[in-house]
């Protein structure tokens, strides 16, 4: 395995708003290298990146989430230097990691997805209810991790939702609230890991809801029959390779009462500590997570 791979570069931590939680993946994707004997080194983005250049590294695993190494910005690097890396290439991670675009591309495509705007501070909110309907979710177009995400059930929260969201520096949307269950698809090389059910107490899912409150349920198996566990795994595909994502990555989505649908968004690179989605699926598949971290390694 260790001549297979060479040395490997783990990319973690970065500046983004979801700093710590790729610290923790990446810690775990190095260990779990270290464990099957390959020759991989740790290193934070946010305080050195000279090490790339300076050191010979034969591919990187990059356990970067959210901007700056899901958008785009890290690939384009690497593709420069000419080292081959995990995960989706530049368009399909800068696609991805915005909300906005992802969703126009899938409604374009006739892929089922919430009606959503953008809006800003200075926004007609009355409008924006009247054309999308209450409850709405008001998220930063470029952050994951539900950061800045909040929920609006009336009028008179819309503004404060806003003023939340606009922290991050990035288009704002709004989003047509889907009540249902939520879902999320697990990809890895073009197959579809056993779909997992998310279930909270809280009003959405929510930061807290995926890394701190104990009450969060996941379901796997999802309880679905077969064929429509498998009619949902090929929408998630679908939707996947639409905005040019490739290797591994996730796919989360609501479906209503009514069985509809709801595409949410593409996580090209998700968390990968032992409690987190993909590791959970792949766990449901047979794969462990040192294996699945060596197959993510080898679709760089």
């Amino acid at each position: 395995m260790k001549r297979e791979f060479g040395k490997v570069a783990v990319l973690m931590g970065g500046n983004s708003a979801e700093r710590e939680i790729s610290l923790k993946s990446g810690q775990a994707v190095l260990d779990a290298l270290l464990q099957r004997g390959v020759d991989a080194v740790g290193i934070d983005t946010a305080y050195d990146v000279t090490q790339l250049t300076e050191t010979h590294f034969d591919r990187v695993f990059i356990a970067l989430h959210g901007r700056g190494g899901e958008d785009g910005t890290i690939q384009g690097v690497l593709e420069h230097l000419g080292l081959p890396y995990t995960g989706s290439g530049v368009l399909g991670s800068a696609l991805a990691m915005d909300k906005y675009r992802t969703k126009q591309l899938w409604q374009g495509m006739g892929l089922l997805s919430p009606p959503c705007a953008l809006v800003h501070a200075d926004s007609h909110f009355t409008e924006v209810v009247e054309q999308l309907g209450l409850p709405l979710m008001v998220k930063p177009a470029l952050e994951g991790s539900s950061v800045g995400i909040s929920k609006v059930n009336n009028l008179e929260e819309f503004a404060h939702a806003v003023e939340t969201a606009s922290q991050f520096d990035c288009e704002i949307i709004a989003e047509h609230y889907v009540s249902g269950l939520e879902y999320t698809a697990a990809i890895l090389d073009n197959t579809v890991l056993p779909l997992i059910r998310l279930e909270t107490p809280r009003e959405f899912y929510d930061f807290a809801a995926k890394y701190s409150d104990t009450k969060t349920s996941y379901i796997c198996p999802c309880g679905l029959s077969a064929a429509q566990e498998k009619a949902l795994q090929d929408v998630a595909l679908q939707a996947f390779l639409a905005v040019g994502a490739s290797g591994w990555g996730r796919v989360d989505f609501m479906v209503d009462s009514a069985g509809q649908l709801g595409l949410l968004e593409v996580n090209t690179v998700p968390g990968m500590t032992d409690h987190s989605l993909v590791p959970m699926a792949a766990k449901a598949a047979g794969i462990s997570f040192d294996e699945l971290v060596l197959r993510i390694l080898a679709t760089a």
